[in-house]
């Protein structure tokens, strides 16, 4: 205990940066980039060096530093230091963070060997995040340290002797023996997880010593596979599950149930013998194992609504059974002789019927448009006939007054003005519209020559109408 005191004592007089300093904290995930700010004094001198350090075994392992204001970066072009004299702040950038990256990191002045005080630590942790499917196996490499382990929480840790394996055996015997830890040849703990289920998803870590400082995070997602089937009571349902071959080609096939309790009891499986254990037999269920193309195939027959729930196909280790899939199985009621489904059993004829009735309406909505267009054409084309009907029966009544006879005026005669087909100088004639008169004493117009003038004129008027030739036409 003693020599444990003096050592810190002799730590904090040649660090004195380490005095008073909480490590903050700096979580990334893998190929993630880390940034950090290092404020220095006014007084710093130009010719001490700013490093960035990796504190291992409470020594500075220097990554990258810098004497004068600028930038500069380490060989493989991962960590940036850039020094602003004028602000008197140090920046340092980190890219493409790998999970053997986590650790604690400091800036800091060196001076000397021994001198160097810190300006700011971090304990940065750089977590790989892994997805698997159930069944998958697991191999991670730790980072090298000696008396590494490999732990889930603070408690469940598992580490083998130096150049030995863990308790659990390298070669697995059994489907339960799933984690085997083991040191390579560059010392570096490899952990391998098999057979993996839902339920190992967490947060690992290599972590180191007795103190189990994390060197390395994983964050592992385990995800299962799963299929859902419908079907109708008494009809039948066939179900497929892959494997991998190389794995569990020789392993016993499972067809189980899950019930209350999640326990699922097996109906069928691959053995030969009767399934023990956690067995209910099921007339109508068969299972065939097709060990080339690494696929087992379940059928089962005349099917009840109570079949409906949870099954698994699984492997079988003794009593010990290992989800390879899930299937969720709904079995409706069939439907009656009338082929009209019940209240209980009408979900699929009620969206088929609905579909129908949505192909119906559509069609009907197009066949109404289709006669709506036809309608308006043939009404745009009537009034077009009926514009050139009334033209041309205006023209024909016109016609037919030109051709009335000219020369004597009739009471309720309507006439035009003619000329002679010559162009000779004599009279000119026009056609006057004459109605009665009620009164015979009213004077009376008619259109006459003058040799046709009566020679004893008794209340006769004389009126000379003269009009202008007007251009011929072809009518006339």
């Amino acid at each position: 205990m003693a020599m444990e005191l003096r050592a810190l004592f002799l730590l904090l007089l040649c660090f004195p940066g380490l005095q008073g300093q909480t490590p903050e904290v700096q979580r990334r995930r893998e190929g993630g980039t880390l940034y950090i700010e290092c404020s220095y004094a006014a007084q710093t001198e130009h010719q001490n060096a700013i490093c960035w350090c990796l504190l291992k075994d409470g020594e500075c392992q220097r990554l990258l530093y810098i004497y004068n204001e600028g930038t500069r970066h380490s060989n493989d072009r991962r960590i940036e230091i850039k020094d602003n004299r004028t602000s008197k702040t140090v920046s340092v950038t980190m890219t493409d963070l790998k999970a053997e990256d986590s650790g604690t990191y400091f800036c800091a002045i060196y001076k000397s060997y021994y001198d160097y005080p810190r300006l700011k630590t971090i304990s940065l942790i750089v977590f790989r995040e892994l997805l698997r499917w159930e069944l998958d196996t697991l191999t991670v490499q730790c980072p090298v340290g000696n008396g590494m382990a490999w732990c889930r929480g603070q408690t469940e840790c598992t580490a083998p002797a130096r150049g030995r394996t863990s308790s659990k055996q390298s070669e697995m015997k059994s489907l339960q023996d799933r984690v085997t830890t083991q040191y390579n040849g560059q010392g570096a703990l490899v952990v391998t997880m098999k057979n993996l289920k839902s339920q190992d998803s967490g947060v690992y870590w290599c972590a180191l010593g007795s103190e189990r400082t994390p060197k390395m995070e994983i964050v592992l997602s385990v995800f299962k596979r799963t299929q859902k089937l419908t079907a109708r009571e008494s009809g039948n349902v066939t179900v497929q599950c892959h494997y991998k071959i190389s794995d569990y080609k020789d392993v016993s096939k499972a067809w189980c149930k899950i019930k209350e309790g999640k326990m699922c009891n097996v109906l069928v499986t691959s053995r030969s013998e009767s399934p023990a254990g956690n067995s209910t037999a099921r007339g109508g269920v068969s299972i065939q194992d097709d060990t080339q193309q690494g696929m087992v195939t379940i059928t089962m027959e005349q099917l009840q609504v109570q079949d409906s729930g949870v099954y698994w196909c699984a492997l079988q280790d003794g009593s010990a059974l290992l989800r390879m899939e899930e299937v969720t199985l709904s079995v409706s009621k069939a439907l009656p002789p009338g082929g009209f489904p019940d209240s209980e059993g009408q979900s699929q004829e009620t969206l088929l019927g609905d579909s129908c009735s949505g192909n119906t309406f559509l069609i009907l909505s197009v066949v109404l448009l289709i006669l709506l267009l036809l309608a308006l054409l043939t009404s745009v084309v009537l009034a077009v006939r009926y514009s050139r009907l009334l033209l041309r029966t205006g023209i024909r009544e016109a016609e037919d007054t030109s051709d009335r006879a000219e020369g004597t005026a009739q009471p309720g005669s309507t006439g035009r003005r003619e000329s002679s087909q010559d162009n000779s100088k004599g009279p000119a004639y026009i056609n006057l519209d004459v109605q009665s008169h009620p009164n015979p004493e009213d004077p009376l117009y008619c259109n006459v020559e003058l040799s046709q003038a009566p020679r004893n004129p008794q209340h006769v008027e004389y009126a000379v109408i003269a009009f202008s030739q007007s251009p011929r036409t072809s009518r006339e």
